[in-house]
């Protein structure tokens, strides 16, 4: 970097849905959801630094095959701001460090996108607030929203509609993949009915206990579907339950699937295992971070 440039880094955290009910279908084909959502310490790395000339530069273990032209939700994210600031977006170099498997139901792109959003805003210090940045997000994929806020939330809606959570415990968990990527849009058309009931109400949670009891009342709504076009996911909840998970389930539409464990050393005990029974799967322990009122 030269005296005059800056640079922002940050990080783009893994979206996990502990519960997704699909509880209809709007007349423009977008399906509504009620879904709990919250984000972990582990996930990609997005760093921007003033340059010369445009620059995009993928690396980490899942690079390989993630598209680095116009079609990245990076790219169109930076693009986006500059369309809104014509004049205040002069060249920058984007480095992306992909730890995170693509099409996996860990909400990857658009945490991609939403630090990109978050990160340009603040290289380039542009005068946007948090609700015409949620607008932004919303134009480039309904997950977007929801990883701006990075933050436990219920979210209905296509998305949109996002209800932070006051106070909401720290979760040590595991995900684990397969390899194998299941499509949204065909998770979604294998659905064998649209309007199913929503979730129950969101007691004051006192512990991650508390949390497990009410999440057993609740469902994936895509995950039977998702198993039909990929069979190997009861394979990774199975090992999930065998290595001692307090819950597991699948993340959105797969086929990444999370177990939740009763402490940090369990959950890094249990991915060690599983990974040595399964070396080709994409297995890490890490936290979904919690609030406080």
């Amino acid at each position: 970097m030269t005296a005059l440039s800056r640079a922002v880094a940050i990080d783009a955290p893994a979206k996990i849905n502990l519960a997704l009910h699909v509880v209809g279908q709007r007349a423009d084909g977008y399906h509504l959801l009620e879904s709990l959502c919250v984000f972990t310490e582990f996930g990609d790395r997005l760093a921007v630094e003033t340059s010369d000339e445009d620059r995009f530069e993928i690396t980490g273990p899942f690079a390989g095959g993630i598209p680095a032209g116009g079609d990245n939700l990076v790219l169109r994210a930076r693009d986006a701001l500059r369309r809104r600031f014509p004049a205040s977006t002069p060249p920058v170099s984007i480095g992306l460090e992909k730890n995170l498997p693509a099409a996996s139901g860990l909400g990857g792109g658009s945490s991609d996108a939403a630090a990109t959003l978050t990160a340009l805003a603040r290289l380039w210090r542009l005068p946007l607030d948090s609700s015409e940045l949620k607008e932004m997000g919303l134009a480039l994929g309904a997950d977007v929203p929801m990883c701006l806020a990075r933050t436990p939330l219920v979210a209905r809606g296509v998305g949109e509609a996002l209800e932070p959570l006051g106070r909401f415990p720290a979760l040590p968990l595991v995900l684990a993949n397969p390899g194998v990527e299941v499509s949204t849009p065909a998770a979604f058309r294998a659905l064998g009915r649209r309007d199913n009931p929503p979730l129950p109400p969101l007691p004051v949670l006192k512990d991650a206990a508390a949390l497990v009891d009410w999440l057993a009342a609740t469902r994936n709504d895509l995950a039977a579907p998702a198993m039909g076009c990929a069979p190997v996911i009861a394979e990774v909840l199975e090992g999930l339950d065998r290595h001692g998970a307090l819950l597991s389930r699948m993340s959105g539409s797969g086929a990444t699937c999370f177990g939740l464990f009763r402490d940090r050393l369990a959950a890094q005990t249990a991915a060690d295992e599983l990974r040595s029974e399964r070396p080709g799967w994409f297995v890490v322990a890490t936290i979904a971070n919690g609030t406080e009122d």
